[in-house]
This record gives structure tokens, C-alpha cells and sequence, in this order.
């Protein structure tokens, strides 16, 4: 783009006269940058940031820039679409995937009444601002993860909706008041193998939190401490749902096995998305 928008810190900053002031540029000629450094969807990145400058033609060549450079369009605008929300994301956050939709969908499928609904691992508290906005007022929302960003990225999202966001590992980031009780625990853990990490496209390997990523030896660390002390949390009936990968979902299924969870899998082709799901049978241990 023709027109820089920096300035030498000790040169004055008069306001320029219009004729000065860096032209907008057009929808064409931003998604010809944005082509140019690879952008599969130019046109689509083009109309969002200009929606996100809002007319200032300095925020478009920062954000642009950003955006050449390999950030992730989320974390360019500052947010991501998400069960039909606008979630905020911050730089360092996990951005949420489309096909965790999924995942929502089947927890409102299988609970539609649900009370009280944890989003563990919850990066950016997506999947719990997207639950706790589809089962209206009265839900009692839980939030938690263990970074620190993420947890302020979350309570822009949950807070809002009446829920709440806690910071620690997993389980022990709760109230203690809701064990037991849980209907709906939601937990995106992360689930890629250590030694894939590096083969991930750039926008996550560069840009996203490692803790948010890797999950061990063969991604079903976290997904198996999770699910040894989901029972102790469910209510009766409660349901546990983990979003996993073809491949990991036999050990996915064993680990809920093997905790005393119900276990089943659900499957969306389309987009595509695997979620196991355990449920904690009426009388079973808690």
C-alpha cells in the first residue's frame, strides 16, 4: 500500500489536512496484498478488516501488515466467529475452531436442560459463552484454564453472560461446591502429539500458546487426566464431551472406559469433527 502511516517519535503530530490523510484503500486493492502473501480468502479478510478499521486507513495498513506477516485473521480483528458469537481473542489466545461447534451441538442435544455447565480448558471461553447463550438465563457457567491470558481473554467472553472464569489445572481451578453437580463438562483439551507440533500450519505453530496444543506422547495426556476425575464432578446423568482425531479416538473411548464413564462417540463428516462422550450413569460412582 502506497501511503505509510508511522511516524518519528520526536516529530510533532499535527492533525493532517484532508488532503494529507492516507486514502482508505478499496476492498480490491487490500485483497491483492492480502493474495499476493498467500491469503486463500483475500476478498473475505479484506471486508473484515475494513469492518475492524473502521474507516481509519492506518489501522488497515497496520492490520494488513499483521496479516502478510502470518498472524491469524481472528487475532488480526480481534475476534472470532464462533456458534454464531462474536469471541473475543487476544494475541497468545488458542483461537476456536468452527468444527467445536460440533461439540456445543451435541452437548444441547444431549442436555437441553442443563444447569450447570463447565468449560474446561477453556482458552477463550468460546464453547462456554456459546452454551451458556443457547441454554438462556439461570445456567450456572464455570470457565477455567491455566494461562493466565486465556483466562483474561475469557472473562471478556463469560463474564458478560453471568458465568464465571477461574485460572489453575484443570479440576483443581473449580469451586469445590461443584462436584457432583455438574450437567454439561466441556473440555477442548489439547490433543496433538509433542513430535507434531512443528507440523502444524504456521498461523497455530507460531501464534498459538503451546500449552493450548500439545498433548503429549500421543495427544491423550490431558484427555485422560480430564476424564480419571470427571466422575467425581458429573451429576447424575452428567455428561463429559472431548473433541479428539480419528486416530485417537479408540484410546479416547478406553479412557472414559476405564473411569467408569458410558462411552460413545459422535461424528460430524462435514466439517469434519469427532467428540467421545461420557456419561456418569444415574447411581454410578461419583
Amino acid at each position: 500500500m502506497p501511503h505509510r502511516c508511522d511516524r518519528s517519535p520526536s516529530s510533532p503530530s499535527p492533525s493532517p489536512s484532508p488532503s494529507s490523510r492516507p486514502a482508505l484503500p478499496s476492498r480490491d486493492a487490500l485483497a491483492a496484498t492480502l493474495r499476493a502473501a498467500g491469503c486463500v480468502f483475500a476478498e473475505d479478510e479484506a471486508d473484515m478488516i475494513l469492518a475492524a478499521a473502521d474507516g481509519d486507513p492506518c489501522a488497515v495498513e497496520a492490520m494488513a501488515a499483521r496479516r502478510a506477516a502470518g498472524l491469524p485473521l481472528e487475532l488480526v480483528v480481534g475476534w472470532a466467529e464462533f456458534g454464531g458469537r462474536r469471541i473475543v481473542v487476544e494475541p497468545g489466545v488458542f483461537v476456536p475452531r468452527r468444527r467445536t461447534e460440533f461439540l456445543v451441538e451435541q452437548a444441547l442435544a444431549l442436555a437441553p436442560d442443563a444447569m450447570v455447565v463447565v468449560d474446561l480448558c477453556c482458552g477463550s471461553g468460546a464453547v462456554g459463552a456459546a452454551l451458556a447463550a443457547a441454554l438462556g438465563g439461570g445456567v450456572d457457567l464455570h470457565a477455567a484454564d491455566i494461562d493466565p491470558a486465556a483466562v483474561r481473554c475469557a472473562r471478556r467472553n463469560v463474564e458478560s453472560l453471568g458465568g464465571h472464569v477461574h485460572q489453575g489445572d484443570l479440576f483443581d481451578a473449580l469451586p469445590a461446591r461443584l462436584r457432583g453437580r455438574v450437567d454439561i463438562l466441556a473440555a477442548n483439551v489439547p490433543y496433538v502429539p509433542s513430535d507434531e507440533i512443528a507440523l502444524l500450519p504456521a498461523e497455530a505453530r507460531d501464534h498459538e500458546p503451546r500449552v493450548a496444543l500439545d498433548g503429549g506422547t500421543d495427544g491423550l495426556d490431558v484427555l485422560r487426566r480430564v476424564a480419571a476425575r470427571a466422575p467425581a464432578w458429573l451429576a447424575p446423568n452428567g455428561r463429559l464431551l472431548i473433541e479428539t482425531s480419528p486416530h485417537q479416538t479408540p484410546g479416547a473411548l478406553a479412557a472414559l472406559t476405564d473411569a467408569g464413564l458410558h462411552a460413545e462417540l459422535a461424528v460430524c463428516e462435514d466439517r469434519p469433527a469427532r467428540v467421545v462422550i461420557g456419561t456418569r450413569r444415574a447411581g454410578g460412582a461419583g
